[in-house]
């Protein structure tokens, strides 16, 4: 079924706020929340930390990350209090892309925090990508599903919703079933991520960018 998405009807939300802002009335409906990510790179101009890592400041980033830890254990407070958990997995590429080595260290938080984060090498989701890669996906438990949109430089720019219910299970499924295939990240991390040098990166954004 994730091989069916790109050809399905939805609605699409842009820009980015009204996207939020449609996804937003379900939060409080649902049991479990599911996102695969599979893109290997992505730009993220609204979050300090990514705009020290994209001026090259990798300690900086660093830094800033673990700061922003009390804001992400109130997020998944605020998610205990709703009753739903978030499920994720992350398709990974070899050798890994300076963006991911960044994302991995923000995903450490988030795991220590209450995440639950699996793994899966490229060959997994193979089988779904004979007409191109799967979409990113986010499911609000059955209710919806959207395939999260970006702009041509890899940023945030909306959603497009589905509500059929036979592509949303069919796709949950299939989502849930690599959760299942995939390794822990905490195993992975440790092995392929901990020890990488400091990425180099072309500076995207001014040194004084952010804070």
């Amino acid at each position: 079924m994730l091989d069916r998405v790109r050809e399905a009807a939805g609605e699409t939300f842009r820009p980015t706020k009204a996207y939020l802002d449609d996804s937003s009335q379900y939060w409080a409906r649902i049991d479990r929340f599911d996102k695969l990510e599979r893109i290997q790179h992505f730009r993220e101009p609204y979050d300090a930390s990514w705009r020290a890592f994209a001026a090259g400041r990798w300690e900086g980033s660093l830094e800033l990350t673990e700061r922003n830890r009390p804001n992400v254990v109130a997020e998944f407070a605020e998610d205990a209090r709703l009753g739903y958990q978030s499920y994720r997995v992350r398709v990974v590429e070899f050798p890994i892309d300076p963006y991911l080595q960044w994302e991995m260290h923000r995903f450490k938080v988030r795991v220590e925090c209450g995440e639950n984060l699996h793994v899966v090498g490229p060959e997994a989701v193979a089988r779904f990508e004979t007409g191109g890669i799967v979409p990113e996906l986010i499911f609000m438990g059955s209710l919806a599903m959207y395939e999260v949109l970006y702009d041509e430089t890899g940023v945030l720019a909306g959603g497009r919703k589905f509500t059929d219910p036979e592509l949303i299970e069919g796709c949950r499924a299939e989502v849930q079933a690599l959760y299942g295939e995939g390794e822990d990240f905490r195993t992975f991390f440790e092995r392929e991520i901990a020890p990488l040098p400091a990425p180099v990166v072309e500076p995207e954004v001014s040194p004084t960018a952010g804070s």
